[in-house]
C-alpha cells in the first residue's frame, strides 16, 4: 500500500470542523492524500477542548478520544487554535499562505464571524478554497440556526416515508444526511480546487444538510412536483412501483428480493418452482403484481417460509437481485466484507489493534491507506515550526491559551 500514489499527495486543507458531517467529508480527502489539518478548541483552565465529537459515547480509547471520533477523522492531523482570538487569526493566516483550502461545518453565521470566507482570506492567498457546510446555509433568515441530520431526515420528508404504512413515522437507522452532504461539500471543494489550480483563484463553496436531504428526495420529488404523485410508506419496504422488490418472510429470517425488470420475476418463480405464478391473472405483469401486491406478498410469504434464509441465498443468489435482512452484527462480520478488504486493524496509541472500515474508493485496484485519527493537538508543535513559529513562539502561544 505504500507505493500506492494517491491523488491529493502534496495539497493541505485546514478544516475548522466538528462532529459529523464536515468530517465525514474531509476523512475522504485526507484517504487520498490531502495533509488534513484539522482545528480544534483548545483547554481552557484545563478543561474542555477538542472536537465535541471526541466525548461522543459510549465507547472510549481514552477520556477525551471516542470510537466516535475515530470514525470521521482517519488520517487527519490536530492543531489545537482559538479562531476567535486575533493571535489564532494570525497563525490561521500564516497556515493559509501555503495551504490549497480551507474547509468548515460551523453554524450558518459563524464563517463570516471568524473570517473563513474567501473575501476574509484571499488576500492571503488568492487561490484558497474555502468549502463551508451548514444545517440551513449562510445566505438566508436560517443561517443562525442549529440543526442535525435528524432534524433534516424529519422536514425533507425521510421520516414519512419510513417504516409501517401503520405505525409511526421512522427516522433512518444510521445518519445518511450527514454523510451524503460531508460527500458532496467534498465534490465541490474538490472542483473548486482543479479550477483553483488553473486559475489561481479560489472561491466559496457551499451546501448545506437541509438542502442535500431535499436533493436526495430524487425521482419521487419530479414525481410529486411534475405529477402531483407523492409516494408514502409501504409494507414491507416495498418499492413504491416495482413488484416484487420488498422483504419477504423466510423460516428463519428475512430476505429482501429486488425483481426491478420483468425477467427477474420470471427467472425467480422458475428456480423456486412455481411457475404456476406466472399464468395467475393476478401476477402476469408488474401492474397486475403492484395492483394486487398484499396477495402475492402472502403467496411468497407462503413458499419462502418453508426454508431458512440460506437456502434461499444459495438457490437465488446472482440469478436474481437478492439479499439477506442482516442485523449490524451479521452484516459486520460478514467473511465477504475480508473477501473485498473493507475491513482492517491499524494502530492506535491506546489499542494496537484498532478494527476500522476501509475506505469504499480503490486506487488502481488497491484500498486506501488508513492510520488512526491524532490525539488532541498532537500535530501542533509540528505544524506550528514548519509555519516558521520557533520554540519559544509556540510556547507563548501555548501559555497565552491561544493554542
Amino acid at each position: 500500500m505504500s507505493a500506492l500514489h494517491l491523488p491529493l499527495s502534496g495539497f493541505r486543507i485546514v478544516s475548522a470542523e466538528q462532529y459529523g458531517a464536515g468530517p465525514y467529508g474531509t476523512m475522504f480527502l485526507a484517504q487520498l492524500g490531502a495533509e488534513v489539518i484539522k482545528i480544534e478548541p483548545p483547554h481552557k483552565d484545563g478543561k474542555g477542548g477538542g472536537d465535541t465529537a471526541r466525548a461522543v459515547g459510549p465507547h472510549f480509547l481514552r477520556q477525551d478520544e471516542s470510537l466516535y471520533f475515530q470514525s470521521f477523522n482517519l488520517n487527519k492531523k490536530s492543531l489545537t487554535l482559538d479562531l476567535a482570538r486575533p493571535e489564532g487569526q494570525a497563525v490561521l493566516h500564516r497556515l493559509l499562505t501555503r495551504s490549497h483550502g480551507m474547509v468548515n461545518n460551523l453554524r450558518g453565521d459563524l464563517p463570516a464571524r471568524l473570517g473563513l470566507t474567501y473575501a476574509a482570506l484571499k488576500d492571503h492567498n488568492p487561490a484558497i478554497v474555502c468549502a463551508h457546510l451548514s444545517a440551513y446555509g449562510r445566505d438566508n433568515a436560517r443561517r443562525r440556526w442549529p440543526g442535525y441530520d435528524y432534524l433534516m431526515q424529519a422536514e425533507a420528508g425521510y421520516c414519512a416515508l419510513t417504516g409501517d404504512p401503520a405505525g409511526e413515522p421512522q427516522r433512518m437507522g444510521l445518519s445518511m444526511v450527514d454523510f451524503i452532504t460531508g460527500t458532496i461539500l467534498a465534490t465541490g471543494f474538490l472542483a473548486a480546487l482543479v479550477d483553483a489550480q488553473r486559475s489561481g483563484i479560489g472561491r466559496d463553496v457551499d451546501t448545506d444538510l437541509l438542502s442535500a436531504a431535499v436533493h436526495q428526495t430524487s425521482y419521487p420529488a419530479l414525481w410529486y412536483m411534475n405529477e402531483g404523485d407523492e409516494t408514502v410508506r409501504t409494507p414491507r419496504s416495498a418499492h413504491p412501483s416495482a413488484t416484487p422488490s420488498q422483504m419477504v418472510r423466510a423460516a428463519d429470517g428475512w430476505l429482501f428480493v429486488m425483481c426491478q425488470l420483468p425477467k427477474f420475476w420470471t427467472i425467480m418463480i422458475d428456480k423456486i418452482g412455481h411457475n404456476e405464478l406466472g399464468e395467475d391473472p393476478r401476477f402476469r405483469g408488474n401492474a397486475d403484481r403492484l395492483a394486487h401486491r398484499d396477495a402475492l406478498t402472502a403467496v411468497l410469504d407462503g413458499i419462502f417460509s418453508q426454508a431458512p434464509v440460506a437456502h434461499w441465498l444459495e438457490l437465488l443468489s446472482g440469478a436474481i437481485p437478492i439479499a439477506p435482512v442482516n442485523g449490524l452484527g451479521q452484516a459486520l462480520d460478514n467473511p465477504w466484507l475480508e473477501t473485498i478488504g473493507m475491513r482492517e486493524t491499524i494502530s492506535h496509541p491506546d489499542r494496537a489493534d484498532l478494527a476500522v472500515l476501509a475506505n469504499p474508493l480503490k486506487l488502481d485496484g488497491e484500498r486506501l491507506p488508513n492510520r488512526a485519527a491524532p490525539l488532541l493537538g498532537a500535530d501542533s508543535d509540528a505544524i506550528l515550526g514548519d509555519a516558521g513559529y520557533d520554540a519559544d513562539a509556540i510556547a507563548g502561544l501555548r501559555a497565552a491559551g491561544v493554542v
